[in-house]
């Protein structure tokens, strides 16, 4: 499970190249390196294996003053489909899930504003945060044998954000 990420704030115009680098490279290159990492040793064994990569709701939707984190994401959605036409042969699954907004650390910003949360809030049909909690099952499905003829298959996990 590629499961690192951060999100670097500002608008398009001023956004600093260090910030959208340094996003790219942990949200987008580093999941790719492991993926390719993982996927030589499986392909050299005759191994099957699973991949799940964490995409976002802005690997669908534009996202408002993240532009790295929105490129980054939208290429994780890319990125899974092509490692999945690729590897797919060789019986590596590779897969997504798309958190919606979860109350952890990268959303402390906008929960923390009284007006923007609710708002948040009355768009999610669940009425409430995601819990990191919420992923565990699509991740067990995603690695499991139920999911061995699924590829390429970015799950959202949004408590009903983008049925909206």
């Amino acid at each position: 499970v590629n499961n690192a990420g951060i999100i670097r704030r500002g608008p398009a115009l001023t956004h600093r190249w260090e910030d959208w680098q340094q996003t790219i490279a942990l949200d987008l290159s580093t999941p790719f390196l492991l993926s390719q990492a993982l996927a030589r040793q499986l392909v050299a064994r005759e191994s099957p294996g699973k991949i799940v990569n964490i995409a976002s709701l802005l690997s669908y939707q534009g996202g408002y003053l993240v532009p790295g984190y929105t490129a980054a994401k939208s290429g994780i959605a890319g990125l899974t489909r092509a490692l999945a036409n690729e590897w797919a042969r060789y019986n590596i699954n590779v897969n997504a899930i798309a958190p919606g907004y979860m109350a952890t650390e990268l959303t402390a910003m906008l929960r923390s504003d009284p007006d923007r949360a609710a708002s948040m809030l009355a768009r999610i049909p669940a009425g409430r945060w995601g819990k990191p909690d919420d992923l565990a099952g699509a991740v067990v499905f995603l690695c499991s044998h139920a999911a061995d003829y699924v590829h390429g298959t970015v799950l959202p996990v949004d408590g009903g954000w983008l049925a909206w």
